[in-house]
């Protein structure tokens, strides 16, 4: 039997305009629901990638420490190195420098080994060559601005997001030379209607590393290195976020727990002191522009918190809502307190 064209074209079937609308209504709205789900675990992913970073740099701590005997210090200044600004001054050699052939970046110490291990002895600044090399372990997936270098102090300085903890007070001493050579200083003004006696000394200060068994508190009590967030997004001459410079908020935090920067990720106003910051305190980047070196504190992309570093080499979540007084403990290596909450 022959059918006709006619019938052939009146049994085809199609979408209306109305159901091809529902259709595209039911994708978008499946797509609104996965997408945050998506986000979620990609930034579980980095989150997970940025404590791995963190681990690797404590392993490379420890394993300095075993062929030192002590951990590495913050950085490295002779007596003429100016210790609240960098522009101008002959500051040395930081923890990371120090670190590099322990995370497999020898090639890159190597160029300028000479230079970083008789800084001390000359003051020379030449081993300063190494600052622009990008390293995928100092940078967390989260920090968007990590790619952007830092332009002060000579320019092309690379970005990282790990700091030591130098532990210190901020008045009426300046947080980040008061625990220099291992000093402790203590809390005599009650900053934080904390008590006057508690004590701040660091982990990793000026001219100082700690010993891992010798650090009084413990070195599970005592957190070693933490996040820091990059200020490039603010301006490139913001240094916090930079990986071979040793000054506050670069790769170092220090008084972090004092005065108008209490906890992890603050939004006070000025809670950062550092050389050309921007003040950004609803985006949770408090600065005190105009100021020197003097204070920074630990901050993250990461939701709720920081991932840290214990001197014990673990690495742990802390929440944005900890109490003051419980972070003034985690940073300070003899303030001689338990169940601090």
């Amino acid at each position: 039997m022959v059918h006709s064209p006619d019938r052939a074209r009146r049994s085809r079937f199609g979408f209306t305009l109305i159901e091809l609308l529902v259709v595209i209504a039911i994708i978008a709205i499946l797509i609104g629901l996965l997408l945050p789900a998506v986000q979620k675990i990609r930034e579980a992913a980095n989150r997970m990638k940025c404590q791995n970073n963190l681990k690797q740099l404590a392993l490379a701590c420890h394993n300095y420490h075993d062929t030192t005997g002590a951990l590495p210090v913050a950085v490295q200044m002779v007596p003429s190195a100016n210790r609240t600004w960098a522009t101008g001054t002959n500051f040395g050699p930081n923890w990371l420098v120090l670190l590099l052939p322990y995370f497999e970046q020898d090639n890159l110490f190597n160029t300028q080994s000479a230079n970083i291990n008789s800084y001390m002895q000359n003051g020379n600044t030449a081993w300063q060559a190494v600052r622009g090399q990008k390293i995928n372990t100092l940078l967390c997936p989260s920090d968007p601005g990590n790619v952007q270098s830092y332009a002060g102090v000579g320019g092309g300085w690379a970005r990282g997001n790990y700091a030591c903890n130098a532990g210190g007070i901020h008045g009426p001493l300046v947080g980040w030379t008061s625990t220099e050579g291992g000093a402790s200083p203590t809390n005599d003004t009650g900053w934080g209607g904390l008590p006057t006696n508690w004590h701040a000394q660091g982990v990793m200060c000026i001219n100082f590393g700690h010993g891992v068994a010798r650090i009084p508190d413990g070195s599970s009590n005592t957190v070693m290195l933490s996040e820091v967030r990059t200020g490039s997004h603010l301006s490139t001459l913001d240094p916090r976020g930079t990986w071979a410079l040793g000054y506050p908020g670069a790769s170092v935090v220090c008084g972090q727990s004092s005065w108008d920067c209490t906890v992890p990720n603050t939004t006070e106003e000025n809670a950062d002191d550092c050389e050309g910051c921007i003040n950004d305190a609803k985006g949770g980047m408090g600065a005190w522009p105009g100021c020197p070196y003097q204070q920074a504190q630990s901050r993250s992309r990461h939701a709720g918190g920081v991932s840290v570093a214990m001197a014990d080499g673990s690495v742990r979540f802390v929440k944005n809502t900890i109490s003051q007084a419980a972070w003034w403990c985690m940073n300070a290596a003899d303030d001689g307190q338990v169940n601090v909450n």
